[in-house]
């Protein structure tokens, strides 16, 4: 397994993560045990998980029971500010939620530091001050390594970096966001910031939700017990689009002799600015093909093959970027790019 540094910081991270949202929702404890020690075993570091998952705090609480000594060996990550309370009273980015809903992860976890400790969403009833201050105290303290948000707008992200380095306080080092052939939005703004400040993006559902594994066909019902199904589109898909991308996508497949879930996830992980894929998992079986990704990279043509059947033409003002040809640039020369 390949491990990459998370954007500009110094955690390392296996490049295909490990999303923990089934621990507790989709598979009980035992076939969670497995799965997260067959992820150990091969290679994976990166495990994703957050208080809300499954039923506020199930998840957490899986991880907690199962990692035992293996804890050393991984990267855990979660997230904070989701409404864990019916009443509305613990959700949220203050000083106040943020303090007692670490400790809180801290005991269902069974561990007394966080890797990665992200905001779930923004919040626009806290001051970013406020927050960025709490958890730069939670980093001092060595309750938190690293922190990070997911379903920011640029500007909120940027917001908070810009912020954090005229405070002089601990920055977001990563952006965790949806990310497939099916939904390239991030593209448009977040790709470039990232870039440009060193933030290393977590890229979740890159199989749009299973739509690209090919059990979607057009013109048929929806294959019963997907996550799409479920838990709803991570992203509206252009259905035209989509599965003209399915066809290449399968293409490929079949010329590698490789899943189209597996050329899917390689496409994601070869893109610019992505740090790791975070992947979702019922099995051990379904695991190890998925990991199979990490194994081969997909070759520039494949690359630019699925870039132009998967593109949607950019919106205003975005168009003026076609201009530019960033998918193949290093890091340095996209940083400066203007």
């Amino acid at each position: 397994m390949e491990i990459r540094n998370l954007g500009g910081s110094g955690l390392r991270v296996s490049a295909v993560g490990i999303g923990c949202n089934n621990f507790g929702m989709r598979i009980d404890l035992e076939a969670s045990r497995k799965v997260i020690h067959k992820a150990i075993d091969l290679g994976i570091t990166l495990f994703d998980t957050a208080d809300i998952y499954a039923n506020m705090g199930g998840s957490e609480t899986i991880l907690g029971q199962v990692l035992g000594d293996r804890r050393k060996d991984i990267v855990l990550a979660t997230k904070y500010s989701k409404a864990m309370s019916n009443d509305g009273t613990k959700q949220g980015a203050s000083r106040r939620y943020i303090m007692e809903a670490v400790e809180a992860s801290l005991r269902r976890l069974k561990t007394d530091y966080i890797d990665l400790y992200q905001q779930h969403d923004y919040d626009p009833l806290t001051p970013i001050e406020e927050t960025m201050r709490a958890l730069d105290d939670l980093v001092r303290s060595g309750k938190v390594r690293y922190v990070g948000c997911t379903e920011f707008s640029a500007w909120h992200l940027m917001k908070a970096l810009g912020l954090a380095d005229s405070a002089h306080l601990t920055r977001f080092a990563a952006l965790q966001s949806y990310y497939s052939l099916a939904g390239r939005e991030l593209e448009y703004e977040f790709v470039p910031l990232c870039l440009d400040q060193g933030v290393g993006v977590l890229a979740w559902s890159p199989l749009a939700g299973g739509f690209l594994t090919g059990k979607y066909r057009p013109g048929q019902p929806d294959p019963p017990n997907t996550r799409r199904r479920n838990m709803g589109d991570p992203g509206t898909i252009d259905q035209a689009r989509g599965y003209a991308t399915i066809e290449v996508l399968e293409a490929i497949a079949a010329e590698r002799g490789v899943s189209a879930a597996q050329a899917a996830i390689n496409y994601v992980r070869g893109k610019p600015g992505v740090t790791s894929v975070v992947i979702g998992a019922r099995n051990e079986d379904q695991l190890a093909d998925d990991l199979a990704a990490a194994q081969w990279s997909l070759s520039a043509d494949e690359m630019d093959r699925l870039d132009k059947v998967s593109q949607a033409p950019l919106p205003y003002p975005y168009w003026n970027q076609q201009r530019f040809n960033t998918d193949r640039m290093s890091w340095p020369e996209a940083a400066v790019m203007r």
